[in-house]
């Protein structure tokens, strides 16, 4: 079995290559900007008695799409799944109504909802041909609950999450589609302690989640979840509910 994940090299892209590859997986790793990174992650897969291979993609350009499942299939001769883990958030500078920029809100949409759509455009008929072909979008619950501060990430994450339902339909019976939308699972960097500590106490477990967290469910969604598709699953430790 072979999947390709993009934004592979770190973070949740990370735990969900590192685990699909204990379950017996060859992995694809798409990476952006850190060619060391993904190596290392590749390394790990290898450690774990798997194949991999790391692949250079921006994934605002168009060539890029078709590229990365050509490299993938050549690397391996099939794909299973895919998983559009790569996203695009803003931690520089703001996300308002007050400081909308046309350029910033088209790049995310073209992070964040473009290529997963392009992405499965390209790969649907090998996914089909897998006779267990999937596809696993990493949304996320600001989709229902957008943050005044985030707005063009929140809104990009809504039509993903729409996007998702909508291929589910379309790409049905031979190829499943469904999300995953993580609460807090990795805290950005520039985040304080305070602000983590209140963040966290909203959240009904009283904790964040990991990486790892997630990447399970993914695995779950790709592996064994043979009667699902068109559905969000919220890993969030509830808060979403709150």
């Amino acid at each position: 079995m072979v999947v390709l994940v993009t934004g592979g090299s770190k973070r949740v892209g990370r735990a969900i290559v590192l685990e699909f590859a204990r379950a017996g997986w060859d992995t694809g790793i798409h990476y952006r900007r850190s060619p060391a990174l993904a190596s290392e992650v590749a390394a790990q897969v290898l450690t774990l008695g798997r194949r991999a291979r790391t692949v250079q993609g921006e994934l605002t350009d168009a060539a890029c799409w078709p590229n990365l499942i050509e490299q993938t299939l050549q690397e391996f001769g099939r794909l299973d799944c895919l998983v559009n883990s790569a996203s695009m958030f803003l931690h520089d500078k703001p996300d308002t109504v007050e400081a909308f920029d046309a350029s910033t809100w088209e790049s995310m949409f073209a992070t964040n909802v473009t290529a997963p759509m392009a992405l499965s455009h390209f790969a649907r008929n090998h996914l089909a041909e897998s006779g267990q072909g999937s596809i696993v979008n990493l949304c996320d619950i600001s989709a229902e609950r957008p943050w005044a501060k985030h707005l063009a990430y929140c809104s990009s994450k809504a039509a993903l999450v729409a996007l998702t339902k909508g291929l589910a339909k379309a790409l049905a019976p031979q190829i499943r589609v469904n999300g995953v939308s993580p609460g807090i699972a990795v805290f950005p960097e520039s985040y304080s302690p305070d602000l983590r500590r209140r963040l966290t106490e909203q959240v009904p477990l009283r904790r964040e989640g990991t990486p790892e967290e997630i990447a399970r469910v993914v695995r779950f969604l790709a592996e064994t979840a043979e009667y699902i598709t068109g559905q969000i699953i919220a890993v969030d430790g509830g808060r979403s509910i709150v």
